[in-house]
């Protein structure tokens, strides 16, 4: 049992209270997932021929200046890093093969988490409240959010088998209930160059999602095909840099809610979640049906 959470901020001029709007929504699911909770937060672009990385490590005292000063004389590149707490935001104009593969070598205790142009994420165990004060997002500006509370009754409770799972450019997901074809969807994987950091089924579905939109499929038709791929029950958020989807299994027995006004789109696992936002009570709120694809944004700012 865990609890998703997801906002779409539509109109621009609430972006700097997208932090603030977004905290309560998170709180609301603890009880849905006391255990560990992440959030991934799209903000401040790069600048083209940049990527932003994020990295976590263990040890809250970690110098994460050896990280842009070894890649700069590694690599002779430009880095620079931002340190939150156990986390870390490194932007560098280096290739990002270039940048991974330094890290796998020279900083293995280090983990990433994500990458792309705008996505952050952060992750931590702990009470979902505790987890967003200390990466210090309460007041933090941006154009969507997704996050996930968990309960782990799988797996052991550890930072990095938290959601959210990222695979690359700008891709990230959340999901609430249990993939049953994951192992040997992992194999296959591997087998197309996709690499994995935990055992997680979540790390799997993002994987997929990954594979796909590098063959050129886009996310909507990802999440359609992933319907026949991935077996089991399933609640999908999965975030892009210009928006989001949502998708549920055939079946659809794990919860989730919709809802829209001419300012954002939200969703959650319940309802009392978005009940905090303001205007809620004047939102197009509705249950997503089965095997369905709800997106938002892209540059058509299309929905599906």
């Amino acid at each position: 049992m865990c609890g998703i959470v997801g906002l779409y901020l539509k109109n621009p001029a609430l972006r700097p209270e997208l932090g603030g709007m977004f905290q309560p929504m998170l709180s609301e699911m603890s009880s849905r997932g006391p255990d560990s909770a992440g959030v991934a937060i799209y903000r401040d672009p790069v600048a083209d021929g940049h990527t932003k990385y994020s990295l976590a490590h263990d040890d809250n005292q970690f110098d994460w200046k050896t990280i842009d000063t070894g890649l700069e004389q590694a690599l002779n590149c430009d880095a620079s890093t931002r340190a939150i707490d156990t986390h870390c935001i490194l932007v560098c104009d280096a290739a990002e093969a270039e940048v991974v593969g330094w890290l796998a070598r020279e900083q293995p205790d280090v983990r990433l988490v994500g990458s792309g142009a705008s996505l952050e994420i952060f992750k931590e165990v702990g009470a979902p409240d505790d987890v967003y004060r200390r990466f210090d997002l309460g007041q933090a500006a941006g154009s969507h959010m997704i996050g996930h509370t968990r309960m782990a009754t799988e797996s052991a409770v550890t930072t990095a088998g938290s959601h959210p799972f990222a695979t690359g450019a700008d891709l990230c997901l959340v999901h609430n209930g249990s993939l049953s074809n994951h192992n040997r969807l992992r194999e296959n994987l591997q087998r197309e160059g996709l690499e994995f950091q935990t055992e997680n089924d979540t790390e799997v579905a993002a994987a997929y999602m990954t594979w796909k939109l590098r063959q050129g499929v886009s996310l909507h038709d990802a999440l359609t095909e992933s319907i026949d791929d991935l077996d089991g029950f399933y609640t999908f958020c999965v975030g892009t840099s210009d928006g989001f989807a949502v998708l549920r299994d055939p079946i659809a027995c794990k919860h989730a809610v919709l809802a829209e006004t001419d300012d954002w789109v939200a969703m959650a696992t319940e309802y009392r979640a978005i009940a905090q936002l303001p205007g809620a009570d004047q939102a197009n709120i509705w249950e997503p049906k089965p095997q369905t694809v709800y997106s938002w944004g892209g540059s058509d700012g299309a929905v599906h």
